[in-house]
């Protein structure tokens, strides 16, 4: 298969590494993407593999919840500049949509876009807005949770920059579990983990982590006779960080997540356990377009 600039550009944005470095990954895996970023990550030129992707476009995440807090919602909405994203028009869009997605039940993104909203729907609703701020709009993902047994509490950061919901499976109220489903909302929010614990982790991700993690120390010339042993002790402290459970609490060093929660379900004489959790970042994964706050200004009177 032959290399394209776009996959070359692709590859780069994803892990970080040097544009020739990529292109020769890429000629070397007849133009598999996945298995480039793999052969980067063991050759140890991939600096940020882990990434999802560079955080770059700009908008808002919004959480909303029902009332018996049974139900809850995120969405992301992305704008071109900081300067929309701040903008009372716009704000109130993205609200109405968490709003929204609590009352509905989307099953994908283009059907919550075609969902009834004022006198149209959510997509006429915002083809409408990208014509009055006159700056390109998306909708780029929604997500509604409402399991039974379920309570959900959640956090939002930096005005909406990163919005996160936990669902504590437990017969407390939420009133009752506000404080330790916020305790744990925000650690997600912080560290970002991957997996609630280590039952969620695919086994095809372990062994592509020990293969890959093999031939990193191998690279390193360390002795095959010890690799297979520090390789796992590698991987269990890479696990420990991506399970949520097993990291230490932020607020409290000297417990993990799992304690603390197991400290608050006793304080209250009731079952707690973490059974869902999501966490949006505005625009993760997506390329940024540089622009300074002049230029932003300019813009929004020249329209």
């Amino acid at each position: 298969m032959a290399v394209t600039a776009a996959m070359v550009k692709e590859l780069r944005e994803r892990t970080g590494a040097g544009m020739m470095d990529c292109k020769n990954v890429l000629t070397e895996t007849d133009g598999d993407i996945e298995r480039s970023i793999e052969l980067l990550r063991e050759k140890g030129l991939a600096k940020a593999a882990k990434k999802a992707g560079r955080v770059a476009s700009e908008g808002l995440v919004r959480i909303a919840f029902s009332r018996d807090f049974k139900a809850a919602a995120i969405v992301e909405v992305n704008s071109e500049t900081d300067f929309v994203a701040k903008n009372d028009e716009f704000i109130g869009f993205v609200d109405a949509l968490s709003k929204l997605a609590v009352e509905t039940k989307p099953k994908s993104l283009d059907e919550f876009m075609d969902t009834g909203y004022e006198s149209g729907t959510v997509r006429d609703k915002l083809n409408g807005l990208i014509a009055t701020i006159g700056e390109n709009l998306n909708v780029r993902r929604v997500q509604k949770f409402e399991k039974p047994g379920v309570v959900y509490v959640g956090y939002l950061h930096g005005g909406g920059k990163i919005g996160v919901i936990v669902g504590l499976e437990t017969p407390a109220s939420q009133s009752e579990v506000a404080v330790t489903g916020k305790d744990v909302a925000m650690q997600i929010a912080s560290m970002n983990p991957r997996f609630i614990d280590e039952s969620q982790v695919d086994p095809e991700y372990i062994e592509s982590e020990k293969k890959i993690l093999i031939q990193q120390a191998l690279n390193e010339g360390k002795p095959a006779d010890i690799v297979e042993k520090m390789v796992m002790g590698r991987l269990k402290k890479e696990l420990k960080e991506s399970c949520l459970l097993e990291q230490k609490f932020v607020k409290n060093s000297d417990t993990t997540v799992a304690g603390y929660v197991k400290d608050a379900a006793a304080a209250l004489n009731k079952p707690v356990k973490i059974v869902e959790m999501v966490r949006y970042e505005v625009g993760e994964g997506i390329d940024k377009k540089e622009e300074n706050f002049a230029e932003e200004v300019a813009k929004q009177i020249g329209s």
